[in-house]
């Protein structure tokens, strides 16, 4: 009897551990952006006469997923429900990631000029999408797969 009793336990752990580490990567990649963004970007992406339209250029595409994250968790949370929660939370997890990826070796606006701001901004309403649809479908797994009496 407890062999069945922990088992169900055991499943709600996991599914409760991967939520918080796939919503912590993500939120730390986030922070790792916000960080690039405020030291490095404006250099690389958005080279213009005044350092300060420069910064605020690159706030700017750090602004870019704040705006994608509630269109993210209405994608994602339609094809949740259609699709299963598991599949489309790691869709989502894999859109952020391959986000990601791809910035770490865009090339820059030296390289390409005007296209580089273009597909970095691109990439950011990626990982915006991404994270707006993990951060849903985490929270509604967990909450779906919680002991009775706590959620």
């Amino acid at each position: 009897m407890t062999a069945t009793a922990s088992a169900p336990a055991a499943s709600h752990r996991r599914i409760l551990f991967a939520s918080l580490v796939g919503t912590s990567v993500e939120f730390y990649d986030f922070y790792i952006y916000a960080t690039a963004a405020a030291l490095v970007f404006p250099a690389l992406f958005f080279p213009t006469s005044d350092p300060t339209v420069a910064q605020l250029a690159s706030y700017a595409s750090f602004s870019v997923a704040f705006f994608a994250r509630p269109l993210g968790g209405l994608v994602f949370g339609h094809f949740g429900d259609r699709m299963g929660r598991k599949s489309t939370l790691v869709a989502s997890l894999m859109l952020m990631g391959i986000s990601t990826v791809l910035i770490a070796f865009l090339p820059t606006y030296a390289m390409i000029g005007w296209v580089a701001p273009v597909l970095l901004c691109v990439l950011r309403f990626g990982q915006g999408l991404g994270l707006g649809g993990e951060w849903g479908g985490a929270s509604l797994l967990a909450v779906e797969n919680a002991p009775p009496g706590w959620a």
